[in-house]
């Protein structure tokens, strides 16, 4: 029979508990914790040894598959061989459209687009013309305690996060918005409960983004070492041929649909907090130019691996010179070498060598990109033009033929990179390439290959290998001692040196789908999309972006046991997004989980579904309008 526990004494299992950190327990207040039994017993268990996520079945009512869902458990073993159950399950901290707290006694809302001059951009396709907000919020980063830091309205630990919203889907009338809208960027401060770790909301900060130019399509993100906001600008406009949807993007922009330079889009922005919760914001420009999904920068502090969510995207990694300072360094692309025969059919397996793309700072690209244009750099054709000086060059699922401007080397390295890469060496031939993390222990990346297809399968990139359509995610060790291509070392103990798939963590194609329409076994990774690894928790965390299962799921894969759990669902059509693991904040820990375009019907996939959840998930938000921001919470029940 579970019992009550005094102040002290609830605090001292928290604290043991803190060897592993706890999920936190939100919902509930500190006299209403409860335990399987009183302090003493606990502490006669001894230290908490290892943590094991216990997987959920896939939801299957229109209730469950209509919301955000986690009926999974974490299992903590004890010294002395017992084990403790605790239940999970989510907890939002806003939706988009929601007007949430400013600061100032008053309220902004979440989500909410505006201009270079932090005008709110409107919606004129409604009757009355009012405010875009986004129902894609995606990377997000729960940052470590600022010191100093001090906000009013906060009456436990002052913690601060930063969300980026990635797009708009639609307008009122249902006209595509996708890359039309400049990407908000907002630092949240979030009081958190000392006794339970649960986070409120008390204050949201728009990030001033005029001084990078606005930000285009902000995917994934991930936490630096040292304690900023590394965002992301996916599916780089082509400089080379603009289309309508730039276009637009400038407009709503700067009010002149000429006025954007694409140049100034697809690199990396860095978000610094301040200890008052505001935040501001700068490009790095020196790390190539090319789909960022994210980056992941090793523990030395210099070294960076990058996701490129492209067709005939590569694998880049940037070196920097200095640590904790990604405004300088060299940035590579990989020449992968296949393993002829090996696993053809679960991914495959690669060597990885190493092409040294070019040396530059971000200051002196950025000045390049204020100067030039396409036509400075490269030469563009379509069709084969029977010239020996062209190179035919792998780009976005075809072919194109590129010759490069005499002295324009280093412009086309950091700003052409797509173009530049296949020129000298590198492999272009992966297909969405995207979430990528680190198991420093074992000294391995992760990255998540969404689909296998197209360039993966065709063979017309340098790879082949069989088509998956649910994706896979691979790993990378990494070694020191490596040369690139022309002989020179690179200067890290960072770098992959192979990529193959992770056994357990292939999707599995359906020959015909299953009663709910599911096109890929629904117990196993469809799609995996954004990745974290937890250090203490020997676990990677994967989310699924899948047009093949019904509703997206959180997984969560131990390295040491090889167990795959489902720990959530979330609403049908779906994205997993805004994952992060945070190992110790304050002795607790969170798995911090988005969700956007919930709704996102897809011809064929929701067939069966939809009839029974587009009431009950236009009702839950906003016609398909909001995306969720929120996080993972334990809580512990008797065994």
């Amino acid at each position: 029979m579970p019992v009550q526990l005094p102040e002290t004494s609830r605090r001292s299992v928290l604290r043991a508990l803190a060897g592993l950190p706890l999920l936190p327990v939100a919902g509930i207040g500190a006299g209403e914790l409860l335990f399987a039994s009183g302090a003493e017993a606990a502490s006669a268990k001894g230290a908490p040894v290892a943590v094991e996520f216990v997987g959920m079945a896939a939801p299957t009512t229109a209730a469950a598959q209509a919301k955000t869902t986690v009926e999974s458990s974490m299992v903590v073993t004890w010294a002395d061989g017992s084990k403790q159950s605790f239940a999970l399950g989510y907890q939002p901290l806003f939706i988009t459209g929601d007007h949430v707290p400013d600061g100032k006694g008053g309220t902004i809302l979440a989500g909410g687009y505006t201009d270079i001059n932090g005008k709110p951009i409107l919606d004129q396709s409604m009757a009355t013309p009012a405010p875009f907000f986004s129902d894609c919020p995606d990377g997000c980063n729960l940052l470590a305690p600022i010191p100093g830091a001090k906000v009013a309205g906060v009456t436990g630990n002052t913690l601060f996060a930063v969300v980026q919203f990635e797009y708009a889907t639609r307008d009122s009338k249902d006209a595509s918005m996708y890359g039309k809208l400049p990407s908000p960027i907002a630092v949240l401060t979030l009081d958190q409960n000392k006794e339970t770790g649960a986070l409120k909301l008390v204050q949201y900060h728009n990030v001033d983004t005029s001084p990078a130019h606005g930000l285009w399509i902000t995917c994934g993100a991930s936490l630096s070492p040292w304690n900023t906001h590394l965002s992301s600008e996916e599916y780089e406009p082509d400089a080379a041929a603009l289309d309508d949807q730039f276009r637009a993007y400038s407009k709503n922009l700067f009010g002149d649909e000429t006025k954007a330079n694409p140049y100034h889009y697809g690199h990396l922005p860095e978000v610094t907090v301040n200890a008052d919760g505001t935040g501001t914001i700068r490009k790095h420009y020196c790390m190539g130019r090319i789909s960022h999904e994210l980056v992941q920068v090793m523990p030395d502090e210099r070294t960076v691996l990058m996701g490129d969510d492209a067709t005939n995207g590569g694998l880049f990694m940037f070196i920097a010179d200095q640590p904790k300072d990604l405004s300088a360094g060299t940035l590579y692309a990989a020449k992968m070498e296949q393993e002829a025969g090996k696993d053809i059919d679960k991914g495959g397996a690669f060597a990885l060598k190493w092409v040294k793309l070019g040396h530059a700072t971000s200051a002196e690209i950025e000045k390049l990109a204020d100067s030039l244009k396409a036509a400075d750099i490269v030469e563009v054709k379509k069709e084969d033009p029977k010239d020996p000086s062209f190179t035919a060059i792998p780009f976005n699922g075809k072919t194109q033929w590129v010759k490069f401007k005499p002295g324009m080397e280093k412009a086309a390295a950091f700003l052409e990179t797509h173009r530049y890469a296949p020129t000298v060496g590198a492999t272009l031939a992966l297909t969405k390439l995207e979430g990528v993390t680190v198991n420093a222990k074992d000294k391995t990346a992760y990255m998540a290959v969404s689909y296998i297809y197209k360039t993966m399968s065709d063979g017309k990139s340098g790879i082949k290998v069989d088509k998956i359509n649910a994706g896979a995610v691979y790993q990378l060790p990494m070694k020191g001692g490596q040369t690139d291509m022309a002989g020179s070392a690179i200067a890290s103990d960072w770098v992959p040196v192979h990529f193959s798939a992770v056994p357990a963590l292939v999707g599995r194609d359906l020959a015909t789908p299953d009663a709910l329409g599911n096109t890929a076994d629904a117990d196993l990774i469809a799609n995996p999309d954004n990745l974290k690894f937890s250090e203490k928790l020997r676990t990677l965390f994967i989310g699924e972006d899948s047009g093949n299962h019904v509703n997206n799921f959180l997984w969560a894969y131990n390295v040491e046991t090889k167990k795959l759990a489902r720990i959530l669902s979330c609403p049908a059509g779906a994205e997993s997004t805004g994952l992060q693991a945070v190992d110790d904040v304050n002795g607790f820990s969170y798995v911090m989980s988005n969700f956007q375009h919930p709704g996102d019907w897809e011809k064929g996939l929701h067939d069966k579904v939809k009839d029974s959840l587009a009431s009950l998930i236009d009702d839950a938000y906003r016609n398909r309008r909001s995306g969720g921001v929120g996080y993972i919470h334990g809580l512990p029940q008797a065994v």
